[in-house]
Protein backbone atom coordinates (compact mmCIF):
# COMPACT_ATOMS: atom_id res chain seq x y z
CA UNK A 1 0.00 0.00 0.00
CA UNK A 2 1.46 3.42 -1.17
CA UNK A 3 2.60 5.67 2.05
CA UNK A 4 -0.25 8.62 1.40
CA UNK A 5 -2.71 5.62 0.73
CA UNK A 6 -1.84 4.10 4.12
CA UNK A 7 -1.89 7.77 5.92
CA UNK A 8 -5.21 8.14 4.59
CA UNK A 9 -6.77 4.82 5.77
CA UNK A 10 -5.08 5.24 9.29
CA UNK A 11 -6.42 9.05 9.34
CA UNK A 12 -10.16 7.24 8.37
CA UNK A 13 -10.02 4.79 11.00
CA UNK A 14 -8.58 7.07 13.57
CA UNK A 15 -11.37 9.83 13.27
CA UNK A 16 -14.10 7.10 13.20
CA UNK A 17 -12.71 5.86 16.40
CA UNK A 18 -12.25 9.20 18.25
CA UNK A 19 -16.03 10.27 17.29
CA UNK A 20 -17.03 7.04 18.48
CA UNK A 21 -15.15 7.22 21.66
CA UNK A 22 -15.88 10.75 22.42
CA UNK A 23 -19.60 10.34 23.36
CA UNK A 24 -18.69 7.46 25.56
CA UNK A 25 -16.20 9.15 27.64
CA UNK A 26 -18.40 11.84 28.33
CA UNK A 27 -20.76 9.79 29.15
CA UNK A 28 -18.41 8.33 31.50
CA UNK A 29 -17.00 11.37 32.85
CA UNK A 30 -20.33 12.82 33.79
CA UNK A 31 -21.64 9.34 35.09
CA UNK A 32 -18.06 9.28 37.51
CA UNK A 33 -18.56 12.81 38.73
CA UNK A 34 -21.96 12.12 39.81
CA UNK A 35 -21.17 8.97 41.32
CA UNK A 36 -18.41 10.33 43.32
CA UNK A 37 -20.20 13.15 44.67
CA UNK A 38 -22.86 10.42 45.91
CA UNK A 39 -20.50 8.53 47.30
CA UNK A 40 -19.10 11.37 49.12
CA UNK A 41 -22.15 11.54 50.77
CA UNK A 42 -22.59 8.62 52.98
CA UNK A 43 -18.81 7.18 52.75
CA UNK A 44 -17.97 9.26 56.66
CA UNK A 45 -21.13 7.71 57.87
CA UNK A 46 -20.72 4.31 56.52
CA UNK A 47 -16.90 4.42 57.37
CA UNK A 48 -17.72 5.06 61.07
CA UNK A 49 -20.66 2.77 60.98
CA UNK A 50 -18.37 0.10 60.51
CA UNK A 51 -15.78 1.46 62.56
CA UNK A 52 -18.44 0.93 65.64
CA UNK A 53 -19.42 -2.57 64.55
CA UNK A 54 -15.92 -3.94 64.42
CA UNK A 55 -15.85 -5.38 68.04
CA UNK A 56 -19.26 -7.16 67.28
CA UNK A 57 -19.37 -7.99 63.82
CA UNK A 58 -15.85 -7.80 62.63
CA UNK A 59 -16.53 -10.02 59.71
CA UNK A 60 -19.59 -7.37 58.49
CA UNK A 61 -16.92 -4.49 59.54
CA UNK A 62 -14.14 -6.13 57.38
CA UNK A 63 -16.68 -6.64 54.50
CA UNK A 64 -17.78 -2.67 54.60
CA UNK A 65 -14.11 -1.28 54.26
CA UNK A 66 -13.99 -3.31 51.13
CA UNK A 67 -13.70 -0.35 47.95
CA UNK A 68 -15.31 -2.13 45.95
CA UNK A 69 -18.38 -2.71 47.46
CA UNK A 70 -18.09 0.49 49.30
CA UNK A 71 -18.45 3.31 46.85
CA UNK A 72 -21.45 1.18 45.49
CA UNK A 73 -23.20 0.92 48.52
CA UNK A 74 -22.29 4.72 49.69
CA UNK A 75 -24.37 5.79 46.11
CA UNK A 76 -27.20 3.88 47.50
CA UNK A 77 -27.47 4.97 50.84
CA UNK A 78 -27.54 9.04 49.30
CA UNK A 79 -30.15 8.02 47.03
CA UNK A 80 -32.32 6.92 49.60
CA UNK A 81 -31.45 9.16 51.56
CA UNK A 82 -32.41 11.59 48.74
CA UNK A 83 -35.30 10.13 48.20
CA UNK A 84 -36.63 10.01 52.09
CA UNK A 85 -35.28 14.03 52.47
CA UNK A 86 -37.46 15.07 49.30
CA UNK A 87 -40.66 12.54 50.53
CA UNK A 88 -40.59 14.32 54.27
CA UNK A 89 -40.00 17.85 52.38
CA UNK A 90 -42.84 17.48 51.41
CA UNK A 91 -45.24 16.73 54.01
CA UNK A 92 -46.44 19.49 56.36
CA UNK A 93 -44.07 19.00 59.28
CA UNK A 94 -41.15 19.09 56.50
CA UNK A 95 -42.08 22.46 55.01
CA UNK A 96 -42.17 23.80 58.05
CA UNK A 97 -38.98 22.62 58.51
CA UNK A 98 -37.16 23.44 55.68
CA UNK A 99 -39.01 27.26 55.98
CA UNK A 100 -37.41 27.71 59.72
CA UNK A 101 -33.92 26.54 58.09
CA UNK A 102 -34.13 29.31 55.41
CA UNK A 103 -34.97 31.78 57.37
CA UNK A 104 -32.22 30.39 59.66
CA UNK A 105 -29.60 30.92 56.42
CA UNK A 106 -30.98 34.28 55.41
CA UNK A 107 -29.24 35.38 58.61
CA UNK A 108 -26.06 34.46 57.13
CA UNK A 109 -24.95 37.42 54.28
CA UNK A 110 -22.92 35.40 52.05
CA UNK A 111 -24.83 31.88 52.38
CA UNK A 112 -28.30 33.46 52.01
CA UNK A 113 -27.05 35.16 48.47
CA UNK A 114 -25.52 31.28 47.16
CA UNK A 115 -28.62 29.97 48.38
CA UNK A 116 -30.97 32.18 47.66
CA UNK A 117 -29.77 33.15 44.26
CA UNK A 118 -29.67 28.98 43.36
CA UNK A 119 -33.31 28.80 44.37
CA UNK A 120 -34.64 31.27 42.51
CA UNK A 121 -32.94 30.07 39.55
CA UNK A 122 -34.19 26.39 39.87
CA UNK A 123 -37.46 27.62 40.57
CA UNK A 124 -37.67 29.70 37.69
CA UNK A 125 -36.25 26.86 35.31
CA UNK A 126 -39.22 24.72 36.84
CA UNK A 127 -42.27 27.06 35.99
CA UNK A 128 -42.55 29.03 32.24
CA UNK A 129 -42.69 32.79 32.64
CA UNK A 130 -46.10 34.02 31.62
CA UNK A 131 -46.38 35.57 28.22
CA UNK A 132 -43.29 33.72 26.61
CA UNK A 133 -41.89 30.55 25.91
CA UNK A 134 -39.37 28.68 27.90
CA UNK A 135 -37.20 27.89 25.11
CA UNK A 136 -36.48 31.23 22.58
CA UNK A 137 -33.67 32.21 20.37
CA UNK A 138 -32.04 35.79 20.43
CA UNK A 139 -29.89 37.29 18.04
CA UNK A 140 -25.86 36.60 19.76
CA UNK A 141 -23.62 37.77 19.64
CA UNK A 142 -24.57 39.54 16.19
CA UNK A 143 -27.68 40.40 14.68
CA UNK A 144 -26.83 37.66 11.86
CA UNK A 145 -26.37 35.16 14.24
CA UNK A 146 -29.16 33.26 16.76
CA UNK A 147 -28.28 31.34 19.80
CA UNK A 148 -30.72 29.14 22.33
CA UNK A 149 -31.97 30.82 25.19
CA UNK A 150 -33.70 30.49 28.57
CA UNK A 151 -36.04 32.60 29.98
CA UNK A 152 -36.44 32.78 32.99
CA UNK A 153 -38.10 35.76 33.98
CA UNK A 154 -39.66 38.60 32.50
CA UNK A 155 -38.89 42.29 33.40
CA UNK A 156 -40.00 45.77 32.71
CA UNK A 157 -38.46 49.26 31.98
CA UNK A 158 -39.26 51.62 34.65
CA UNK A 159 -39.34 54.21 32.26
CA UNK A 160 -40.32 53.21 28.51
CA UNK A 161 -42.60 50.55 30.22
CA UNK A 162 -41.08 47.87 27.83
CA UNK A 163 -41.23 44.13 28.71
CA UNK A 164 -38.07 42.51 28.59
CA UNK A 165 -37.01 38.91 29.20
CA UNK A 166 -34.23 37.63 31.21
CA UNK A 167 -32.81 35.24 28.91
CA UNK A 168 -29.71 32.37 29.84
CA UNK A 169 -27.38 31.37 27.36
CA UNK A 170 -26.50 28.15 27.93
CA UNK A 171 -22.70 26.82 26.71
CA UNK A 172 -21.40 23.91 24.83
CA UNK A 173 -21.03 21.35 26.05
CA UNK A 174 -21.35 22.42 29.89
CA UNK A 175 -25.11 24.14 30.37
CA UNK A 176 -23.91 25.06 33.94
CA UNK A 177 -22.34 27.95 32.70
CA UNK A 178 -23.16 30.57 30.19
CA UNK A 179 -24.12 34.46 29.94
CA UNK A 180 -27.23 35.96 30.96
CA UNK A 181 -29.05 38.47 28.92
CA UNK A 182 -32.26 41.14 29.16
CA UNK A 183 -33.66 41.16 26.01
CA UNK A 184 -36.57 43.05 24.92
CA UNK A 185 -39.67 40.32 24.26
CA UNK A 186 -40.40 42.09 20.92
CA UNK A 187 -37.24 40.70 19.87
CA UNK A 188 -37.70 37.27 21.48
CA UNK A 189 -38.30 34.20 18.51
CA UNK A 190 -40.35 31.77 20.19
CA UNK A 191 -39.67 27.69 19.78
CA UNK A 192 -41.57 24.94 20.64
CA UNK A 193 -38.70 22.94 21.93
CA UNK A 194 -38.89 21.40 25.35
CA UNK A 195 -36.33 22.02 28.07
CA UNK A 196 -35.02 18.52 27.12
CA UNK A 197 -34.78 19.07 24.02
CA UNK A 198 -32.54 22.37 24.31
CA UNK A 199 -30.55 20.69 26.86
CA UNK A 200 -29.62 17.59 24.28
CA UNK A 201 -28.88 20.64 21.36
CA UNK A 202 -26.67 22.20 24.01
CA UNK A 203 -25.08 19.27 25.71
CA UNK A 204 -24.50 17.49 21.95
CA UNK A 205 -22.58 20.42 20.18
CA UNK A 206 -26.36 20.84 17.83
CA UNK A 207 -25.69 17.26 17.09
CA UNK A 208 -29.35 15.83 18.85
CA UNK A 209 -31.99 18.34 18.25
CA UNK A 210 -35.37 18.69 16.33
CA UNK A 211 -35.01 19.07 12.33
CA UNK A 212 -36.86 22.54 12.11
CA UNK A 213 -35.73 25.45 14.06
CA UNK A 214 -37.79 29.21 13.76
CA UNK A 215 -34.21 30.56 12.47
CA UNK A 216 -35.78 33.07 10.35
CA UNK A 217 -39.12 33.28 12.65
CA UNK A 218 -41.14 36.80 13.34
CA UNK A 219 -39.80 38.05 16.32
CA UNK A 220 -42.97 38.07 18.83
CA UNK A 221 -44.30 37.04 21.87
CA UNK A 222 -47.30 34.97 22.65
CA UNK A 223 -50.38 36.56 23.88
Amino acid sequence: MPLRALAAHLRRYLLAGVLTVIPLWVTWLILAFVFRQLSALSLPWLLWFSTRIQQEVPVLSLFLRDSRFQSALAVLLSLLALYLLGAFATRVVGQRLVALGERLIQRLPLVQTIYGGTKKMLAALSQPPVGVRRVVLISFPSRDMKTLGLVTRTLRDHRTGRELAAVYVPTTPNPTSGYLEIVPVDQLVNTDWTMDEAMAFVMSGGAVAPDDIPFDGEATPLP
